[in-house]
């Protein structure tokens, strides 16, 4: 046999193998790449941190802040053991995908520090340590626009619980105007907007590709309109004017109850029992709104203050309390679940705030521990993959409600590497028109 042949087989082998290595190579670098760039959702805390929110000037806010403004991310560890926590912060792009650009490109300084500022409850019936974490602080500066992840993790770099905040710039104006429904059918029901985006000082280049907006209604992600492109442009000015693209469901006023005196029974507590370790507040039953007119709330579009009239130091002296909810619902009928949601559990549709039904008084009921003070809530229908139905809801859906919306506008030029924020507009529906 000609030995040419055994050359010509270990020759084809090894080209082969190199070939097969290359593809290989490839197969790795795109499983890794789509392995990183998985959307960053929110963690939700486990049961022993309670308590989280965006603070400025000891004002919890929603977390969309103008680039350079400081911010304060505080949260309570039910165990009081002082334990370490450090953080992390990652740049996402329009869809929540980690930018493919450099921490350094975004960061100055160091993440992966341990939280330093934090103190240990002070004559509270539940023992808790409360952390703060300021943004900007000595090791880390945010050097540019967009959407950021804060990542809280343990001692074992396990993420404990993460949340997003959204950095603009001002270079551009959003005027809004809220409307009544452009549709008929749905002209008592729901709120729509529209607007202008404009600035003088972007020249925006194929703003149908790369202008994006996300509207926003009283800060809450789980209803968030996006993917709105302009119906037309005006010179520079990008005009969003639909009929039914930018609607939300107006829904109704929060309800509310106040504890800042957890040893007597206040606003919408109907009595406080002091048996246990510590002090439970029950409220009084809520109807469901949906079949009964709307009448005006004051609410502070599902915030809460932390407070107790007793204390000089809110953060570490206000106590932890059961707060027993009870809604009577006999209309409800369909298969979905109930939640009571709000900022002061970041709207989180997780078992430790599902109702449960209790077919002896005929409603539903759910006990949660919350700080003391003023606590805005509302019912969420959602079903079991967590899609709410806002149609349906337990309180109904009036045009009156008031409510707060946000425009973030995003823009990437053709040669940038990540998405900016270039500017926020805001309105609320009290100034509705038909």
């Amino acid at each position: 046999m000609n030995p040419n042949y055994y050359i010509y087989n270990v020759q084809a082998i090894h080209k082969m193998t190199k070939n097969f290595l290359k593809i290989f190579s490839l197969f790795l670098l795109f499983s890794s790449y789509f392995t990183f760039a998985q959307v960053e959702n929110e963690v939700a805390p486990p049961y022993n941190i309670k308590t989280i929110s965006v603070s400025q000037s000891n004002q919890n806010i929603i977390p969309i802040l103008k680039l350079g403004e400081g911010f304060q991310l505080q949260f309570d560890d039910l165990f009081g053991n002082e334990a370490n926590y450090y953080y992390e912060i990652a740049h996402c792009d329009y869809n929540w995908t980690p930018s493919q650009i450099p921490k350094s490109e975004y960061l100055k300084g160091f993440d992966n520090q341990r939280i330093t500022d934090y103190t240990n409850s002070f004559n509270t019936l539940q023992i808790y340590s409360h952390y703060k974490l300021s943004i900007p602080n000595q090791f880390t500066q945010l050097l540019i626009s967009g959407n950021y992840i804060l990542k809280i993790l343990n001692e074992e770099r396990e993420v404990v619980f993460s949340r997003k905040f959204i950095l603009y710039e001002d270079l551009a104006t959003v005027p809004i105007q809220v409307k009544r429904a452009r549709t008929v059918s749905n002209l008592d029901f729901k709120h729509n907007l529209e607007f202008t985006i404009k600035s003088n000082t972007l020249t925006f280049q194929n703003p149908l590709k790369n202008i994006k907006v996300v509207i926003l209604q009283n800060g809450q992600c789980n209803n968030a309109i996006k993917n709105i492109s302009p119906q037309y442009t005006i010179g520079n000015d990008l005009v969003y004017k639909y009929d039914t693209q930018t609607q939300f469901w107006a829904g109704n006023e929060f309800l509310y109850f106040e504890n800042k005196e957890i040893r007597a029974a206040n606003n919408n507590v109907a009595r406080v029992n002091a048996d246990n370790e510590i002090y439970s507040s029950y409220l009084y039953t809520n109807n469901a709104r949906a079949t009964f007119p709307y009448s005006v709330t004051e609410d502070i579009n599902g915030n809460f203050v932390v407070k107790n009239i007793n204390a000089e130091k809110n953060e570490i002296e206000a106590d932890y309390v059961w707060v027993y909810f009870s809604l009577s619902a006999p209309a409800f009928r369909i298969n979905k679940d109930i939640y009571i949601t709000g900022m002061f559990n970041n709207y989180n549709l997780t078992p430790e705030n599902k109702m449960d039904y209790n077919p002896k008084k005929g409603i539903y009921e759910k006990a949660i521990l919350i700080k003391q003070g003023f606590t805005n809530f509302q019912y969420t229908v959602a079903d079991s993959k967590g899609i709410i139905d806002h149609e349906n809801a337990i309180d109904g859906n009036f045009y009156q409600t008031e409510n707060e919306y946000s425009i973030i506008v995003y823009y990437r030029e053709n040669n940038d590497r990540y998405d900016r924020v270039i500017g926020k507009g805001t309105a609320n529906s009290l100034n509705i028109i038909n």
